[in-house]
């Protein structure tokens, strides 16, 4: 019996010893120990420990002297020894009466060091590794380390990226780990092109995926770097174009990315459009008890004869949802069924309202996000941990996430949860970076201030510290004027939806005459604390609180003839403060800020001076833009643009003309910088521009792609027709004209570019209604879309 005993120990022993254990080239055995089913030591010895105290490997052992213990506590006390990560081999045997432990520990990481990285800073790669000074040292860590920095020079266009690592043995058991990197030559987009596409163009297309054709630029933009994550960005970005616009059977093929000898990326996209479909009937029924069909009807945005689109059909059961939570059925369900006719390339969508299962939030995963800090992606849901599970608030999530603009790629999934009616939240996002560093130049004309040459630069960033707050500094500057400014936004006020935050700025003038002298400086320092209030998704309610101190000064060259009565006298005023709160409704549906094709952006302002300061006036102002495409076959976009406003004096108060309304490029273009609207005639014959106490102004706009030059580039052409009036003064003077409403007009060309400094455009216009007093600039170089 004590025979068989013994052979069945020694079978045990050799079945753990197949299950070895295996780390790299390191294999891992527990020898045999010669007793019976049960055994006991009357000590435990510690062998080969350099670092690690033996007390610590006995209590992990888990087996004390006189106890008995059997094979397998034997297997565990292996397994724990693993399990805390220290060492490279383990084995137990029994000599006797003594159980002895003998390890082989893990060399400890004394540094990481990083060799022949220029492109990727050491404190970047030192992120993307997982080997840390002081942390335990295995070669398996060390071959995913040297493949994430492959992978970063990968994202930044250097798929040719070799990374060599290797080990510096130091004293007491220590290593330095060394990663070698060979950068090579950055990797390019070559050519995009697509197969399979008839309604729309090459050139139409590539103006909607993300990824770009490599230009002279391309160093600035980092627009043309080939990436699997933003190659499927961009094949969803195809789908939502195409499902919008009526191809319900569209789908994508394949899409690659092909190395050419040249070590330039060829992507092509294999497209099948399938046929363009129209809504035809449009219907909704309900399971629910109460609910009116009919009255639901007037909240779907899907209508018969009007072109498919997927959105139009989201927005539909977002509508209906909340239509329906509001009656009080909160687990509502809407369901579209569609229905095609190929023949008369027609689908029926019947809206099936339904009560819904039960299912409620039993937590929510965020993953992907290495920089943005979870309750920067949690607080965009209207939903947590315990709610009732609801689809259209988790889309509607979805699309603020997208609209952050943090984030490449923004995917929910859901998964069953541990209880039948719980479901897990899934979100995963592939960030992107978010600060911007700009720099340019201009060049200005005008009689007034800041002709010439301008440097301007400024630093930006979205996301700081991944808390989602805004900041950014500028500064720009030219032969007459220094600006200066910073601004800082918190997007959850005290953790509410509310944007909170200030702006302060410095602002210096010099105002020269016709002959480039001197005549009086102007230097304006201001600050505003601002809060920005959602009403709904749309529109937006802003207060804030504004205060400035402007200080004129009179130059060496000053003379009185040469400025009107008006502007002398509100020079001699010296110091001018103003203290006023404003308040502002802004209604936005634009689809992209940067290069809007769709869309609305309205706002207006009613700011009221007076509270302290020398100021006293109310003024209203309003502009909107409404942004169409006119053909998306010819990437042809129209704007309209309208807006007005008026400011009038608090009491017996005269409005001072510095705080009139001038006219400007925004107001209409071919005029210089408050060219138009009342003036005074100077004793030595000139005039000075009082500006005016009421203005309106419209634009009618077609917006086009350049022809030949790639689309990559970023370059568009414009048409336009302005026409503007500027009247109105309360400064009353037989030498002041001008004060009747008098329309100008004028017609123009330009050429908008999205450069790496932000939209930018050149116009040149040509008055064709104006008066013999008016200053004409034909020329116009700014910013591309200002809102």
């Amino acid at each position: 019996m004590k025979a068989a005993s013994s052979f069945m120990c020694a079978v045990s022993a050799v079945a753990l010893s197949a299950g070895m254990v295996m780390s790299g080239a390191v294999a891992v055995q527990l020898a045999a120990v010669s007793v019976a089913d049960a055994a006991t030591v009357s000590r435990i010895e510690v062998r080969g420990n350099r670092r690690v105290d033996a007390e610590t490997i006995r209590n992990y052992v888990g087996i004390t002297p006189g106890q008995s213990f059997t094979q397998a506590d034997l297997s565990e006390a292996v397994k724990q020894l693993f399990n805390t990560g220290l060492f490279a081999d383990v084995s137990v045997t029994q000599q006797g009466s003594t159980l002895v432990v003998t390890v082989d520990e893990y060399a400890i990481v004394n540094q990481v060091l990083f060799q022949g990285n220029k492109k990727i800073k050491d404190r970047n790669l030192e992120q993307a590794v997982q080997l840390r000074p002081r942390a335990a040292f295995s070669n398996t860590a060390m071959e995913a380390d040297a493949q994430a920095i492959r992978d970063a020079y990968s994202k930044i266009g250097r798929d040719e990226a070799t990374v060599t690592p290797r080990v510096q043995e130091l004293a007491d058991g220590r290593v330095n780990v060394v990663y070698e990197v060979q950068e090579g030559g950055r990797t390019k987009i070559g050519s995009i092109s697509f197969v399979g596409n008839n309604a729309f163009s090459d050139r139409r297309l590539r103006d909607v995926v993300s990824t770009k054709q490599s230009n002279f630029l391309s160093f600035l933009m980092r627009d043309d770097i080939y990436d699997e994550n933003r190659l499927r960005a961009d094949e969803e970005a195809l789908r939502r174009f195409y499902y919008n616009r009526g191809y319900a059977d569209f789908r994508i093929i394949s899409s690659s990315g092909n190395l050419g000898a040249d070590n330039e990326y060829n992507v092509t996209f294999t497209i099948e459009e399938g046929q363009r479909y129209t809504f035809s009937d449009v219907a909704i029924e309900t399971t629910i008890p109460g609910v009116d069909t009919q009255t639901l009807q007037r909240v779907i945005q899907t209508r018969a004869g009007g072109t498919y689109s997927a959105e139009d059909v989201e927005n539909s059961i977002i509508a209906l949802t909340e239509e329906v939570a509001g009656l009080g059925y909160a687990f509502a369900e809407v369901t579209p069924r569609g229905s095609r006719d190929f023949e008369n390339r027609t689908i029926s969508v019947v809206y099936s309202v339904d009560e819904g299962t039960r299912a409620y939030i039993e937590r929510i995963e965020i993953r992907g996000n290495n920089r943005t800090r979870d309750y920067v992606i949690r607080r965009e849901f209207d939903l947590s941990e315990g709610d009732a599970f609801n689809q259209v608030l988790v889309q509607r999530a979805k699309k603020r996430l997208e609209r952050l603009n943090y984030f490449q790629v923004v995917n929910i999934a859901t998964v069953p949860g541990s209880q039948p009616d719980q479901v897990v939240l899934v979100v995963d996002v592939v960030e992107k970076s978010t600060g911007e560093f700009s720099i340019g130049a201009g060049y200005t004309t005008g009689d007034s201030s800041g002709g010439g040459f301008s440097l301007q630069g400024s630093v930006t960033e979205r996301n700081f510290l991944g808390r989602g707050q805004f900041i950014k500094l500028s500064a720009s500057g030219g032969e007459d004027s220094r600006d200066y400014s910073f601004s800082f936004t918190e997007p959850y006020f005290l953790g509410r939806r509310i944007a909170a935050g200030f702006d302060v700025f410095r602002n210096t003038r010099t105002f020269s005459n016709s002959s480039d002298q001197d005549i009086y400086d102007r230097e304006t320092t201001g600050a505003t604390v601002r809060f920005g209030l959602p009403i709904t998704e749309a529109l937006t309610a802003q207060l804030a609180y504004n205060y400035s101190q402007e200080e004129y000064t009179r130059g060496d060259d000053y003379d009185s003839a040469d400025v009107s009565t008006a502007v002398d006298q509100a020079i001699g005023q010296g110091t001018w403060k103003k203290s006023s709160v404003s308040g502002s409704l802004v209604y936005n549906t634009i689809d992209n800020l940067q290069s809007p094709r769709e869309g609305i952006y309205a706002n207006i302002t009613t700011e009221v001076a007076g509270l302290g300061g020398d100021a006293k006036f109310v003024k209203v102002t309003g502009r909107a833009n409404y942004y169409q495409m006119l053909s998306d076959e010819l990437d042809l976009v129209g704007l309209v643009t309208v807006g007005g406003g008026h400011i009038a004096a608090i009491g017996d108060e005269k409005l001072r003309i510095f705080d009139q309304f001038n006219s400007n490029d925004r107001m209409i273009r071919g005029f210089k910088y408050n060219g138009i609207g009342p003036y005074e005639t100077t004793s030595s014959g000139g005039r000075d521009y009082l500006g005016g106490t009421t203005y309106f102004h419209g634009t009618v706009e077609a917006q086009f792609p350049m022809p030949i030059i790639p689309e990559s580039f970023g370059l568009r052409g414009a048409v336009f027709a302005d026409a503007a009036t500027l009247y109105g003064s309360d400064y009353t003077s037989a030498d002041v004209g001008g004060t009747d409403m008098a329309w100008r007009a004028s017609v123009g060309a330009s050429l908008i570019w999205a450069s790496p400094f932000g939209p930018l455009r050149v116009d040149y216009a040509e008055p064709v209604v104006k008066e013999d007093t008016d200053r004409i600039q034909n020329w116009n170089f700014g910013i591309s879309t200002r809102f």
